[in-house]
């Protein structure tokens, strides 16, 4: 019963906490930005490209609750922070590596869907 496929909508699901951790529009993107290793705060900014300092921490405070990456405050002046991925967060580089090739394969294909539909409404 416990990997039946109707089994992903109970509250307690494992595969539907997994979901809710990395379903948000930020989350995968800022995972991804760490594979290569440790980043700081600014430089994520930059990578990631369209996400504001706010949202990028909370995002950040969000994967780092969820035990997916660590925070590394150095004693140094000027104060240094740098994000890296936990063992946990790096067993996510395939799934996310595999996400993003089907990304390139479909995506177009979903956008004529998304452009078809619009043009349906107008």
């Amino acid at each position: 019963m416990e990997n039946a496929p109707g089994t992903v909508f109970l509250a307690d699901c494992p595969a539907r906490m997994a979901i809710e951790i990395i379903a948000d529009k930020w989350s995968v993107v800022t995972l991804f930005a760490l594979t290569d290793g440790p980043k700081r705060h600014k430089d994520l900014v930059v990578l990631i490209g369209g996400i504001s300092r706010k949202v990028l921490t909370q995002t950040l405070r969000r994967l780092q609750h969820n035990g997916l990456i660590e925070r590394h405050a150095y004693a140094e002046a000027p104060p240094r922070v740098e994000y890296t991925l936990t063992e946990l967060g790096q067993t996510l580089d395939e799934p996310i590596r595999m996400l993003t090739t089907w990304a390139r394969a479909y995506g177009e294909a979903i956008l004529d869907h998304q452009e078809a539909r619009e043009s349906e409404r107008a």
